[in-house]
């Protein structure tokens, strides 16, 4: 809250690395792929009663919040497809199924036993401290190692398996 970032206004989250600087130099080089990322929120490990445990719930909100747009963008399409044909039905379903993927991409992705992403938290947050300590040390690295897997496809053999698994579940829930 006093970095004025509990808002929806999206300038307050640009990183000029993160937000601006990678993924211009992957515009201007013709990458395949857009990857960046914006300002972390801050974890005050104080203000937590029990810091290793309540790490998890603070780690699991990103995701679940993608979990719950995606479900929301999952009804929008379902309305969209059952909705009479009309000059909105089609692109509200082109939207919703973007939506829907947004959201799974990024869900998985930040779910991956990877320090410094959620998952990694919250395997950190699972593990016993002896164990916790020594993974924890893999964030120094997270970056370098998510970077490699991006570039090398080792991300793809790994997302793509789950999303195909997340949209199969998605579209049994909803039956689309």
């Amino acid at each position: 809250w006093m970095l004025g970032r509990v808002t929806l206004n999206p300038i307050k989250h640009i990183d000029p690395i993160g937000t601006l600087a990678v993924p211009g130099l992957l515009l201007l080089t013709g990458a395949p792929f857009l990857f960046g990322w914006a300002k972390p929120v801050p974890v005050d490990f104080g203000r937590l009663r029990k810091p290793k445990q309540d790490m998890l719930w603070v780690a699991a909100a990103g995701p679940g919040a993608n979990l719950v747009m995606a479900f929301a963008w999952a009804i929008l399409l379902k309305l969209a497809v059952i909705m009479p044909d009309n000059a909105y039905s089609l692109p509200l379903a082109e939207m919703a199924r973007a939506g829907v993927s947004v959201n799974a991409v990024l869900m998985l992705l930040n779910l991956l036993p990877l320090p410094p992403l959620d998952g990694g938290r919250i395997a950190v947050s699972l593990l016993p401290p002896p164990l916790a300590w020594k993974f924890a040390q893999v964030e120094r690295y997270g970056f370098v190692i998510l970077l490699a897997l991006m570039f090398l496809g080792g991300l793809d053999l790994i997302l793509t398996p789950l999303m195909l698994i997340f949209l199969y579940f998605i579209k049994n829930l909803f039956a689309l």
